[in-house]
Parts: C-alpha cells; structure tokens; sequence
C-alpha cells in the first residue's frame, strides 16, 4: 500500500516520506478500512515534531483520524460491516500506524458508521475535534434550556461544540475574532456571536443573557481567559476546557469564582471513560443521519504533497480542517 511515513521526528519537509509500505490485515475484533481521507490535527503535527513522546517503530504512518471503507474484518467482527462506509477515530491512539496510509487495521469500534451524503473529506474531520466537541458539551448531561458560551466557536472543536449545543436545546453565544468567523459560527447554530478582538466579552454576555450569565463554556483557552470566564459563569456553571495554548499555566481568581461555585472541566478525548465515547461517537453519527453536520474543510491535500498539509496546519493558515485525500 501507499503511505506516508517518518522515521524520526523533525520538521515535516525533512522527516516526512511517501511510498510503498507493507498493507496490515485486521487482528481479532479488527476492521481493515481502505482509506480515502485523512484528518490532520494539530496533535498529529506535534507528535510527528517529536513532542508526544520517543519513537517506538521504525517507521511511523501519522494522523489519528480519516474515512474510508472497511474491506475486511478480523475475528470476532460481523463480516456484515464489509462494504460500510465509516469514519475513523483513534488510529493511531496507543500504536505508530495511522490513517495517512490506502490502508488502516483498527479495532472494529473505532469505525463509526457514516452516511451516504456526508463526503470521506468531510467524514476526516470528525475524530478528535467532534468527540472533544460532545464531551465538552455533554459530560454532564442534557444542556436543553440552558446558555453556553463557545469560546474560539469557529474553530475546528469550537464549530462542532456551537452545533451540538443547538441540537441539544441550548442556546449559544461564541465569541469569534473575526467577521468571517462569525458568519460561520452563526451558520453552525450561535444566536449570538462576540467578536472579542473589538467587543467587552463580559459586558455583551451580561447583555445577551439579561445579566443573568452563562451555565457551560466551553472554552478553548482556559488560561487566558479565565479574567473573562470568571465574570460571565452563572452559580454552578460549569467550565468545560480542552485547552489553553496561550496561557498553560492558568490563573484561579479563586474569591471571585467563589461567588458562583463553578465545576472546572478539563476534557482529553483520548481518557474518556469507554461508554461514554461510545455514546458520543453514536450521537454524532446520529446527528448526521438525522440533522446533518455543517463540516468546516478548511483545505485538501495530495498524500505526495502531506508535508505542506503538515506545515499548513502549523502556520495556522487553514480554516477548518486540513484533510490529506488518498485516490
């Protein structure tokens, strides 16, 4: 089969190789999947530059989640799944064998039914940023009636979070930085979006809210925006965080946060207790069916050019999700 691979950690141009790699065939409870799309995460570039962790193959194929179509089953598998089309998570969770690659063995449950009209490029993008997307939103059960804020609600965990949030009966405010992204993140279901470049995110929530605040944040930067998150959570909100790029280290206004007495989250998919991951995988697939899923492909890449998919997605230049397609 063809896969990229590398087989030291480096900048993307040096280390990463496309080419002929032996096809693997699926395990007990395995599906192999030929593969159409691969999902790139900013995960899967810091990996690749050697930043999760010592190299423990001789050649890595990168890239944690993709679509395709299962071709074979291992043991203990239904042969009826041969011929789904599926969307792939965790390939390359706990092993070095990724999706960038004709051809992935994963365990049966990490492939998700996709429906017929969601595209393979559009499938890629799930993974990591959906299933993030639904813990951040419903670890603690329904959020129907209540108020969320998405901070970052144009990127690629935020646009899936403002979704799911407006199918689960809430409504959403997500803050945006520019017009562009509000546009997009009003489309994905937001009533209300702040720009918090040029608008007082406190003041327009006290405003949207009639004073009242937000019960969930799902926020992409807790450190950094804890100044403004303190202020805007009501009594027993809670703070859902993923991440916090800016500000790692993040400050506890703790008198201030005394006030409301608010459960601080922080969501890994990857240690998501099984039943739960499950239940999202199947929520999001049911959404899909039944509502459809607006799927931000922020741009699309030959497996021959994935070096420049690599450095696109570590310049920060792609809206949405970068996807490496394989004919």
């Amino acid at each position: 089969m063809r896969a990229a691979w590398h087989a030291e950690f480096g900048a993307a141009a040096d280390v990463l190789q496309v080419g002929e790699f032996d096809t693997l065939q699926p395990g007990e409870g395995e599906v192999l999947v030929r593969v159409y799309a691969s999902g790139i995460n900013p995960l899967d570039v810091k990996k690749r530059a050697g930043a999760r962790g010592a190299l423990e193959v001789e050649r890595a194929i990168p890239h944690y989640d993709g679509a395709g179509v299962i071709e074979a089953v291992g043991a203990g598998v239904d042969a009826g799944r041969i011929g789904e089309r599926v969307w792939l998570f965790e390939g390359q969770f706990g092993r070095w064998l990724g999706t960038a690659a004709e051809y992935i063995s994963l365990p049966s449950s990490r492939a998700v039914l996709l429906p017929d009209a969601v595209s393979f490029a559009e499938g890629a993008c799930l993974g990591i940023p959906a299933l993030t997307a639904h813990r951040a939103v419903r670890a603690d059960g329904s959020v129907a009636g209540q108020t969320v804020l998405v901070t970052g609600a144009a990127g690629a965990v935020g646009s899936y979070a403002v979704q799911f949030a407006k199918l689960s009966g809430a409504t959403v405010i997500g803050t945006v930085s520019s017009d562009e992204k509000a546009a997009q993140a009003l489309a994905n279901g937001a009533a209300h979006t702040i720009n918090y470049k040029s608008e007082d995110v406190v003041a327009r929530v006290k405003d949207l809210t009639d004073g009242a605040g937000v019960d969930r944040v799902v926020e992409v930067e807790l450190g950094g925006n804890m100044p403004v998150t303190s202020r805007v959570i009501k009594a027993n909100a809670v703070i859902a965080a993923y991440a916090s790029m800016a500000v790692p280290e993040a400050p506890l206004p703790f008198y201030p946060m005394l006030r409301t007495g608010p459960k601080i989250e922080i969501v890994a998919c990857f240690t998501v207790p099984e039943g739960d991951k499950m239940q999202g995988a199947r929520d999001i697939s049911a959404w899909m069916a039944s509502d459809g899923l607006i799927h931000n492909v922020g741009a699309t890449f030959d497996l021959d050019d994935i070096a420049a998919a690599h450095q696109a997605v570590e310049s920060g230049s792609v809206i949405g999700g970068a996807v490496v397609e394989i004919g």
